[in-house]
Formats: structure tokens, sequence, C-alpha cells
């Protein structure tokens, strides 16, 4: 666990602006050194400019989640800078227009899904494989959102259901990791970035903010990074509902593991050890 952010590489994907800007912020301010990645260079400039100007150390690349050679031309970048990675938040993100499934253009809906999930996956992948060669305590950290646990946002089922992808994904990728690499899933709500409505912006909770209350969680080691409290009235509606379902169509009964999956998988591989 890491539980003292002096010194520490901390990288951070979609990190010129918004929750990934206020990461880059936050953590520096605690003596992180900070690599921040995106497409656009003249963001990327700017962020770096008001960072130094805060007497952190960081410095900047430009690079495309969706793209898996350009994170590997970024994780390059970062262990030429400093020689390790402690850190890693994949915070990239991006909507779409909302509008139903029906009516919705599949390139948009594709290229939310490239940034969003499969950026994710891309970070992870070369990043975590690095990390575990490195063999010290790093933490990977995924950045999802309160559309992972339900629809809060009607019409943007494309952005719904990559973050709950990004959940899942989240959840499956820690099972495989070494322990000294800890990996958590960021599920923000309502916070100021730039994929909300300049319009109504002031409405959400102020990223720096947003940021402070996530920093205390990594550094507790937290695998579920949460916030907006009133959430949990939504997430226990979902789960009310399942509850419900089960105990009117599939109730418990005695030796109701025997299709188990995780129980037969256990009993699989007991038996060819």
């Amino acid at each position: 666990m890491i539980d003292n952010f002096k010194d520490k590489v901390a990288v951070i994907t979609g990190g010129a602006t918004g929750i990934g800007f206020a990461l880059a912020k936050g953590l520096g301010m605690l003596g992180a050194k900070i690599i921040i990645g995106e497409p656009r260079s003249e963001n990327l400039h700017s962020a770096v400019t008001r960072l130094t100007d805060l007497n952190i150390e960081a410095s900047s690349f430009v690079m495309d989640v969706s793209s898996l050679e350009s994170v590997e031309a970024f994780a390059d970048f970062a262990w030429e800078q400093h020689g390790a990675v402690d850190l890693l938040f994949n915070n990239a993100g991006i909507s779409m227009k909302r509008g139903s499934v029906t009516k919705s253009s599949m390139e948009d809906v594709r290229r939310v899904f490239d940034v969003n999930f499969f950026g994710v996956w891309h970070g992870c992948s070369v990043f975590g494989r690095r990390m575990i060669e490195q063999g010290t305590p790093a933490a990977i950290y995924n950045t999802a959102s309160e559309n992972a646990l339900f629809t809060a946002v009607p019409k943007t089922s494309a952005y719904v259901a990559s973050k709950h992808a990004v959940l899942g994904f989240t959840e499956s990728f820690r099972d495989e990791m070494p322990n000294f690499i800890q990996v958590g899933t960021i599920i923000p709500g309502f916070v100021q970035s730039d994929l909300i409505d300049p319009s109504i912006v002031e409405l959400a909770m102020d990223a720096d903010k947003f940021a402070a209350i996530v920093i205390e969680q990594v550094k507790a080691g937290a695998h579920f990074v949460v916030s907006h409290a009133f959430n949990v009235e939504h997430i226990n509606h979902r789960h009310a509902e399942l509850i419900a379902a089960y105990e009117a169509y599939a109730p418990r009964y005695d030796g109701d593991k025997e299709f188990d999956v995780p129980t037969l998988i256990a009993q699989f591989s007991k038996g060819r050890g």
C-alpha cells in the first residue's frame, strides 16, 4: 500500500483538465512527481505550467489511450524520466451526444469504448506488466463513474455501458495482480470536468474537493473510491430489485452451490493441484 506520496511517480491519463488535473495538483502538493498524458498538446503545456508554478515537478507526453502503441510510448517516457512508476491513474474519458440506442452513431459508440474502456485496458496491460517487473509497491486506479453502478444520465447508453465495463474489468484485474500492487476503481459522481455541459458545470462538485477525497482513499488502499453520498440510494434500489428477483425465481436451497462457478473452479483447481 502506498500511504506516502513524497517523491512517488504518479502517471495520469487525461491529466491536463478536470479530475485528472485536480489529481495531479493534489498529489503534486503532497510531493509526488507528476507525468500527465493526453492528445491535446496545448492543454498539456498549460497544465504543466500551472503545476510548475505551484513548485510541483511535472512533465507531459502527447498520447492517445485508445492506441496501444501510444500507451507503450507513454510508459517508455515515464520510465525514461524517473526510472520507475509508483502510481497510475487511468483517468482519460469521453462522452458523446445524448440520444437513443436506435439512433446513435456506431462510430461514436465505438470511440467511447475505445477511450473509456480499451484506454483503461491498455494502461493496465502496459503499466501493470512493467510494475510487476519493477517489483516495488505500486497502485493502479481506474476512473469509472456513478454510471458504473446505476444509470445516472438517461440516453447515454454507450457511456453507461463503458463505465460498467471499467468496473467489471477492474475487479477482475485486481484479482490477477500481485499483492504489492493495489488496484481500485474511482467512482465519481457529479464532478466539474470537460464532460459536463458548461451551463450546469457550476452545480457539480469542485474537482479539487473531489481529488482530495480520492487521494485519502488511495492512501488507505481502498478498492472502491467513492464520494457522492446520495448515490447509495440508487445502488440500494438496484440491489433491492435484484434480491427480489432471486427470492421470487431463484431462492436459496440446500446444496445450491452445485452450479456456483467460483466454487467449481476452486474444486477443479484443488483437484489438479
